[in-house]
């Protein structure tokens, strides 16, 4: 059996590993916990709940990638029909010293980029029309080592298993009003009927807390292992302004398509400015990223 290669020239963030380490141990107690609840209030029902949440974690972990992929247009495309885009994940793929992943492009004219992929055998890269056609080749490259690194450090997989727990309590309620709970006149139900909605909601915004304090922080860390893999960070920062600033041009219509993949994005895309998205979002501020390449820079001894 061939041993899956566990090191690349990304540089290692041990920040970033201890937080994935840390919220897989919180979302899994979490979900112990969770499902225990609901066998206590629902024991007639136990069966279902354990099919349905076995079910859609498999679901979640296997077939996410591609959900998300085909949410967001991806088509895969080959070195002859894209030859920049190939070329430069082949020199990025060189430099880190890793497998290339599936290349593909988002007919879509919001200018972003996202990776997904359980691992690296799996992985596939995209970048929209709108980004290719807006980028020099040093930016695009930045973007393109920027979202290798998710797939480098594997924090695609530990975000898709996190996200999981919210899906999963969401679905529980439906399962908990629609399997015949609700039409119950037995006082220790109608009490089940009232905690099982409550005891979703907290779950859930616990587990949404936690991911978007690790998506936080992932962001961060892969800007910084492009801009250190490249030694361009400031490629990188051009690539960010010039992203962010696009963003205003474009169409609410299409904002508003590609906000709910916010969390795959190279850089959040956001329908309104009184979005509530604005303030939970997935990605720290652009003055933050910003300033940490300008730091990069300065260690780098580049301009």
């Amino acid at each position: 059996m061939p041993v899956a290669r566990s090191h690349s020239h990304y540089v290692p963030d041990r920040g970033l590993t201890t937080r994935m380490v840390t919220t897989m141990f919180l979302i899994g107690l979490l979900y112990v916990v969770f499902v225990g609840v609901l066998l206590v209030l629902l024991r007639g029902s136990w069966p279902i709940i354990l099919l349905i949440a076995g079910g859609l974690f498999i679901a979640q972990f296997w077939f996410s990638d591609r959900i998300a992929a085909l949410g967001m247009g991806a088509r895969e495309v080959t070195p002859e029909q894209a030859p920049e885009l190939h070329g430069a994940v082949d020199r990025i793929c060189a430099l880190a010293d890793m497998p290339k992943p599936r290349v593909a492009i988002a007919d879509s004219d919001v200018p972003n980029a996202f990776a997904t992929g359980r691992s690296e055998k799996t992985a596939l890269v995209c970048a929209t029309t709108g980004l290719l056609r807006r980028l020099e080749p040093e930016e695009l490259e930045g973007v393109l080592a920027h979202e290798l690194s998710h797939v480098a450090h594997r924090d695609v997989a530990v975000m898709t298993i996190a996200s999981f727990l919210g899906v999963l309590s969401g679905v529980m309620v439906r399962v908990a009003l629609y399997s015949g709970l609700g039409r119950s006149r037995d006082s220790n139900t109608a009490i089940a009927v009232i905690l099982v909605p409550v005891v979703s909601a907290v779950v859930y915004v616990i587990s949404f807390l936690l991911t978007r304090l690790l998506s936080r922080y992932r962001e961060l860390s892969a800007d910084r292992a492009a801009a250190m893999l490249t030694g361009r960070p400031s490629a990188l920062a051009a690539a960010l302004t010039k992203v962010t600033g696009e963003m205003a041009r474009i169409p609410t219509r299409d904002l508003r398509k590609a906000e709910p993949f916010n969390a795959f994005w190279f850089a959040p895309a956001f329908s309104s400015r009184e979005s509530l998205s604005r303030l939970f979002s997935s990605h720290p501020t652009l003055e933050q990223r910003l300033d940490q390449l300008g730091r990069i820079s300065a260690q780098l001894g580049r301009p």
